[in-house]
């Protein structure tokens, strides 16, 4: 039998490997980076939603009134339309005129159909905007959502007043965008959007008919 003495274990605590001051130095500047970047974009999506907003708040004159509209765009307003509604935003390189009112469905299809040109249809809105469309004149600021985001019952066609002899399009004064859209069963508003060369002026609020 071996009865020779054996080493004893080794007792020493072991060391643990020290991280490089470097890595540490490292890690905590890219963790300083990261968070610095995250708090930009915070701040720019922050002014960005800001500016956004005084752009769609910004511009719009007082004085333009359903009547006005009607008339700049030689759009005629039918009698028995309710609910009518304008806006007039200014610009830098242009203007642009809302109009909109109810008709009931089938005024409203006798109306546009004097209005387009003969032997044309309005189509439907294959491509529409995603809900949170804001456009540079908004219908938003009538109170009103974008036709552009509308599907369901929702009709369109782009006008000029160019060679157009229809009952109601030889009226026209401008290019128009011109939606129909059946909110409700048997009720269809209309809405008209067009871009104007920044020439009009319209009649302060207090004296607009």
């Amino acid at each position: 039998m071996d009865t020779s003495p054996r080493p004893a274990a080794d007792t020493r605590p072991l060391r643990r490997r020290r991280v490089p001051v470097a890595v540490v130095v490292v890690a905590v500047l890219l963790g300083c980076v990261a968070t610095a970047i995250g708090v930009v974009s915070w701040v720019a999506d922050d002014v960005s939603s800001d500016l956004t907003d005084q752009e769609m708040t910004c511009c719009w004159e007082e004085g333009a009134t359903p009547a006005w509209m009607s008339d700049q765009l030689g759009i005629r307003i039918p009698e028995g339309a309710s609910d009518r509604r304008s806006g007039y935003k200014t610009g830098q390189r242009y203007d642009t005129g809302l109009l909109a009112f109810v008709l009931p469905s089938e005024d409203a299809e006798r109306y546009t159909g004097r209005l387009i040109r003969s032997g044309t249809e309005m189509i439907g809105n294959l491509h529409p905007e995603e809900k949170g469309y804001r456009p540079a004149a908004a219908f938003g600021h009538l109170g009103l959502p974008e036709p552009e985001t509308l599907v369901q019952g929702l009709r369109k066609a782009s006008l000029c007043p160019d060679d157009l002899a229809s009952p109601e399009g030889k009226y026209l004064q401008r290019c128009v965008d011109i939606f129909a859209h059946e909110f409700t069963p048997g009720t269809t508003r209309i809405y008209v959007r067009s871009t104007i060369e920044p020439s009009l002026t319209p009649p302060p609020a207090s004296s607009a008919p």
